[in-house]
């Protein structure tokens, strides 16, 4: 396998989680008796451009179907991140109804319903049938396709230049990364702005979050890296935010290379820092493995004890990240009871591998679990907020990454 972006023979592995299925493949009650695909999870890193990515096994297509069910309106925190982003850049670039915005993976209009509210014309482009559907029910515009070159030259040659491209958790989805940036510059309007938000690569060595790891996310982003591709489509980092988001994300403000807006001293800080840290420095990757594994393994122990001491134990949040941690482990029905979410795409299936059932969160109450443990960390505040239920019977609320941790 050649490195996505350089071409460079890739030889270091960075992360081994063996064979999973897709971590967004929910399964219905007719296909828990046939076979279920899986593929390696495996990651290296390009010692030339410090790219972080998933061997080649399998296609968007296969991972980004029509039925999809990630709906990104299921969280509310998500939802006021979305709103006080609008809100921040509309004023920032000075947007107005003679504006231009287009969102990359708009999934259900979480975010472009903003602009529509607005006055500010946008452009949703998501190949998801589902979550398009949704977005347009609430009246946001959507192209439905898979986002590159071809995508944003039909779009150049309609007049639909950009005055923002957003863009929040596709970078790291895309298989090819340098069509997908390339496309970005081509409906870019001059002086255009380009927003990408991603989990940071610094934060996941750091906090062992070897749990968003699994196939839709086919790269893993350092400043390091997304500057040499930014460079090689004619485009500049000129800004940058760190964010609390996914467990530590980065927003990137992009433009044309000949842009006159100077670079913000936050970028080469940045850059030093993740230096500091070891992102060009092999053994920082190497190393990984063995941090991933200890979570993994201080998670089994745990629910192996609670099971021994006749205690129930149910899950929180049918997220990708927590079908990744599950799969891993070797985690079934027999240690986890149920998992609760609030996405009613994701009610009455299973999840991947594990084969575990998906209900509302209603069923807490009527199962009174003695353990709930939050699959999706990065919102576990939330989740303990919304579900103080729990603590009425005398429950308890914990998760696994990074670290195994009671939270109540």
């Amino acid at each position: 396998m050649k490195c996505r972006h350089c071409h460079t023979e890739l030889e270091h592995v960075f992360l081994d989680l063996g064979y999973a299925p897709p971590s967004n493949a929910y399964l219905r009650s007719e296909e828990l008796q046939k076979p279920e695909t899986t593929y390696p999870l495996k990651l290296y890193v390009c010692e030339e451009c410090w790219l972080v990515q998933t061997d080649d096994y399998t296609e968007a297509s296969e991972l980004f179907s029509s039925d999809y069910a990630y709906f990104s309106s299921t969280s509310q925190n998500w939802l006021q991140h979305a709103a006080k982003y609008t809100e921040s850049i509309t004023k920032r670039l000075g947007l107005s109804k003679n504006s231009f915005v287009i969102e990359v993976a708009s999934n259900d209009g979480y975010l472009l319903k903003n602009f529509v509210a607005n006055g500010v014309s946008c452009l949703g482009i998501e190949p998801t049938d589902s979550t398009a559907d949704a977005a347009e029910k609430i009246g946001v515009p959507v192209l439905r396709e898979f986002f590159g070159m071809t995508t944003a030259m039909v779009l150049a040659e309609d007049g639909k230049l950009a005055d923002l491209i957003c863009g929040n958790n596709v970078y790291a989805h895309v298989p090819d990364i340098d069509d997908f940036t390339q496309g970005l510059r081509i409906v870019l309007k001059e002086g255009g702005t380009i927003n990408l938000e991603f989990p940071h690569l610094l934060r996941l060595i750091e906090h062992n979050q070897f749990d968003t790891v699994y196939h839709e996310h086919f790269s893993y982003l350092s400043l390091t890296a997304v500057l040499r591709i930014f460079t090689k489509a004619g485009l500049r980092v000129f800004d940058i935010e760190e964010l609390p988001t996914h467990g530590g994300s980065l927003r990137i403000y992009g433009c044309n290379d000949n842009d006159l807006r100077p670079t913000a001293p936050a970028v080469m800080a940045l850059l030093q820092r993740e230096e500091a840290f070891g992102l060009k420095n092999l053994s920082t990757y190497q190393g990984f493995q063995e941090a991933a594994n200890k979570v993994k393994n201080d998670f089994l122990a745990f629910l192996i004890e609670q099971k021994r001491a006749g205690k129930s134990v149910a899950a929180y949040g049918a997220a990708a990240k927590g079908n990744t941690l599950m799969n891993y482990a070797g985690i079934k029905h027999d240690l986890i009871d149920f998992v609760c979410d609030a996405a009613a795409s994701k009610q009455g299936k299973f999840m991947p591998g594990s084969h575990i059932p998906i209900l509302p969160p209603a069923e807490l109450a009527k199962h009174k679990p003695d353990w709930v443990v939050i699959l999706p960390w990065n919102i576990a505040d939330e989740v303990v907020q919304q579900q103080q239920q729990v603590l009425s019977w005398g429950g308890k609320f914990v998760i696994a990454v990074p670290e195994l941790k009671v939270l109540a």
